[in-house]
């Protein structure tokens, strides 16, 4: 005998009534948060150095000299915002695409229960193929057909 998996039902279904108390944490994610200005300010201090040790490119502008501090400090500068960009963006995408997916509405929910703070409001939950995203309506969080 085979067991078949049950597609559930499509209706809201409830994974916390207050959901006001639970902190939805990016860094869980990956780099995230104040990692991503960490990260960025490291490539930030290595491009500083680089820089100041090399001749500008500018031939105008002497080595070590107040013009050569600034040049370096708007060049670095101008990576780090880039750096930080880019990571947002890669993240970003990530987030939208990342897709939870279960065979069950039991295990869903009961996934969901515990860790609710790894699966923010519109996060895609797939269960049994049938999609869902969670949503927070009135402080509580639903696991809401798509």
């Amino acid at each position: 005998m085979r067991a078949h998996t049950q597609v559930p039902q499509r209706k809201m279904y409830l994974i916390t009534e207050n959901a006001s108390s639970i902190d939805f944490q990016e860094d869980a994610r990956g780099i995230g948060g104040a990692g991503v200005e960490f990260y960025c300010n490291e490539l930030k201090i290595q491009c500083y150095d680089k820089c100041w040790r090399r001749k500008p490119s500018i031939w105008s502008i002497k080595k070590h000299s107040a013009a050569h501090r600034e040049l370096c400090t708007k060049k670095c500068r101008e990576e780090f915002n880039e750096c930080v960009d880019k990571i947002e963006e890669l993240e970003r995408q990530e987030s939208q695409s990342k897709k939870l997916q279960f065979p069950s509405i039991n295990e869903a929910l009961d996934w969901l229960r515990e860790h609710t703070p790894e699966a923010p409001p519109g996060t895609h939950v797939v269960v049994a193929g049938v999609g869902f995203v969670i949503a927070a309506i009135g402080g509580a969080l639903f696991l809401v057909p798509i």
